[in-house]
């Protein structure tokens, strides 16, 4: 008899002899069993079933070896089957290193997508290829695209709410869910690029969180609009430009690379969108024409300035005009709940613009469709996520729906 080292290794109390399985232990079954363990080295369920899953192959390649060496009434030994397999496994080895390289392919996604997408849109790629790479190494398992399928998934997003990441941080589940949408994203462009890829990822369910809507109403968008900033020009450039965006409902990328020559007829602007590269007619109300007439004369209609910096002043700026509702923030880490309660002001951030020009107009009443073709959204499912109906609309709505 020949042993053979399958690369696979658990303590003996996991080895079921009978089966010629591992057996995966929970936490409670191992106190039992196993009181002195150390808990954290012991293997979690989708890692048991990935290694009884690599034995099983392993087993299967060795009986299909001896099968065909009887049907074609060939003499062999244990010697000769061993080597047999090694030399059959080295050659799908190679094959699946030069097939299935999903980190040289992210790469490459990423760099055939970068002339076509905004700056920075693609971080998330690099973001996943470094928690592969943090999953590969911690779990000593090759990723693959042919086995990255339901457990894979199951298995790396358990990983990633344990992982800390390089600057000693865990990720919370929207961070997650995020990675795993990228991901499931990534196998279906390789999939449709002829690469061959496990078709078992579609069936994982990606549990999202909903996010609150961090938007001004209208009462809040004119304690901006009208505070008294003649001492401090700095702040008075951040408000024009976050209220223009919250008349016209831009994204940030959209307000920096608007120019006069989209402008039509002084009332009307006509973009094609950067993100969704949709063309959009946006009429201008009176609040948006005074801000541009205040900038006709310079190089760019309205004085954008770097996103981070605009943010750090956006803070600054509603802070300053009171915008002091308590909003509760909660979010999760695992089933660990986090709730932190903070002033609006404190969370406004340049997409709070695009937030509150939705908001406010549904909450005057104008049909949804009508923003959505306003603001550029091409579906209503994404469109629901930035809509914030205020307590003083539902109110009403209540009120009037009782006479």
């Amino acid at each position: 008899m020949r042993k053979l080292n399958t690369g696979i290794s658990v303590l003996p109390e996991l080895w079921d002899r009978a089966s010629k399985q591992i057996i995966y232990l929970n936490r409670k079954l191992a106190k039992n069993l196993l009181p002195d363990l150390d808990f954290n080295i012991l293997p979690l369920a989708d890692d048991v079933k990935q290694m009884n899953s690599a034995l099983l192959k392993t087993k299967s390649r060795i009986e299909e070896l001896i099968h065909l060496y009887e049907i074609q009434k060939k003499g062999y030994s244990s010697d000769s089957i061993l080597e047999e397999y090694k030399l059959l496994n080295a050659k799908l080895t190679k094959k699946e290193d030069t097939t299935d390289l999903v980190f040289d392919y992210i790469d490459k996604y990423i760099e055939e997508n970068r002339p076509s997408r905004v700056k920075g849109s693609l971080s998330v790629y690099k973001s996943l290829k470094s928690h592969l790479l943090s999953y590969q190494e911690a779990k000593s398992v090759k990723v693959k695209f042919s086995n990255m399928d339901y457990d894979f998934l199951q298995s790396f997003q358990n990983f990633l709410f344990e992982h800390v990441t390089s600057r000693g941080r865990t990720l919370n589940n929207i961070t997650v869910a995020k990675q795993l949408s990228t991901l499931k994203t990534f196998l279906g462009y390789a999939k449709r690029s002829g690469i061959i890829v496990n078709d078992g990822y579609k069936d994982f369910v990606i549990k999202r969180q909903k996010l609150e809507v961090i938007a001004l109403c209208e009462e809040e968008f004119f304690k901006v609009y009208n505070l008294d900033l003649t001492e401090n020009s700095r702040l008075d450039r951040v408000r024009d430009v976050f209220c223009f965006s919250c008349m016209i409902g831009y994204r940030y990328s959209d307000l920096e690379q608007l120019d006069h020559y989209h402008i039509k007829n002084d009332d009307t602007i006509i973009l094609t969108t950067k993100k969704t590269k949709k063309p959009i007619v946006t009429p201008l109300n009176s609040i948006a024409k005074s801000i541009l007439a205040k900038y006709k004369s310079n190089s760019k209609p309205i004085p954008v300035i770097s996103n981070q910096k605009y943010n750090e002043y956006l803070t600054e700026l509603c802070q300053l005009a009171k915008i002091d509702d308590e909003i509760e923030i909660i979010r999760f880490r695992g089933s660990e709940r986090i709730v932190r309660v903070d002033p609006k002001w404190k969370l406004i951030t340049a997409h709070s613009g695009r937030k509150s020009f939705a908001s406010m107009l549904l909450a005057k009443g104008v049909a949804p469709q009508i923003i959505m073709e306003l603001g550029g959204w091409t579906d209503f499912k994404s469109f629901q996520r930035y809509i914030k109906v205020n307590e003083d609309t539902m109110r009403n709505a209540v009120l009037n729906a009782w006479g």
